[in-house]
């Protein structure tokens, strides 16, 4: 049956010499696998300018519920971005940031709450430039909401539990946690949002150290949470 919905492009995997796949968290049918062929020809229906990370998408599909790789009839660029792609850490931030939902948005089913928060925050991405070196510290933490992981940080002091996403006075019986002066850093981030990402000052050492306890505690909560490999361009661009 043919639908007409909107995207965010995930991932691109070349197929063979004319057909990629390409993964696209969907307002109406979560992630889905598209078969696309002809990418960057003259006459293709899909330009490869439209499957860049984080590109948001019109599409019209044929879907067929239960079949692994759908259709693309016609798909369109729904919010042509004015910076991401111009902006060296700005496209750095897409890539990592795409990876990091490629990797973790697993569902097939809708979640139309999950797909209007994406679409802001991609959107505040490219519109934002102050602050932008912590965007991806604070969406990594907002996501955890969506993902059913929220962190249970309300008290002060103490020692995060990264398994269990709350807050100890003591140290607990397994080595998955963060020391009080890391946790207070976590609640910083929880206070955060993108009009103030500038207000969240940082030293480098800090940001590194936030993102690794933040990749960790996705990995104790995401199956196969494996490796980022956009990883390390970020950053190099951040030193």
């Amino acid at each position: 049956m043919q639908h007409k919905t909107t995207g965010i492009i995930l991932h691109t995997t070349k197929y063979n010499d004319t057909a990629s796949i390409v993964c696209i968290y969907t307002r109406d049918f979560g992630r889905v696998s598209y078969m696309v062929y002809g990418v960057g020809r003259k006459k293709a229906v899909v330009r490869s300018s439209f499957l860049q990370p984080l590109t948001l998408i019109e599409l019209e599909v044929r879907h067929v519920p239960g079949k692994d790789i759908q259709q693309i009839k016609e798909i369109r660029v729904l919010y042509p971005f004015s910076s991401i792609y111009e902006n060296p850490v700005k496209n750095a931030l897409a890539l990592f940031l795409a990876e990091v939902l490629f990797k973790s948005l697993r569902q097939t089913e809708p979640d139309e709450t999950l797909f209007l928060f994406l679409e802001n925050s991609i959107q505040q991405l490219d519109c934002n430039h102050a602050g932008v070196q912590n965007f991806h510290l604070v969406f990594l933490q907002k996501l955890t909401r969506f993902l059913g992981f929220e962190a249970n940080i309300d008290e002060s002091g103490g020692y995060f539990d990264l398994l269990n996403g709350v807050i100890l006075k003591n140290k607990p019986a397994h080595i998955h946690f963060l020391k009080p002066e890391s946790t207070n850093q976590f609640m910083k981030l929880r206070e955060s949002d993108y009009t103030t990402l500038e207000k969240l000052i940082l030293s480098r050492e800090s940001r590194i150290e936030l993102l690794k306890n933040l990749l960790e505690y996705y990995r104790l909560h995401i199956p196969e949470f494996n490796n980022i490999n956009s990883l390390a361009v970020l950053q190099s661009l951040f030193d």
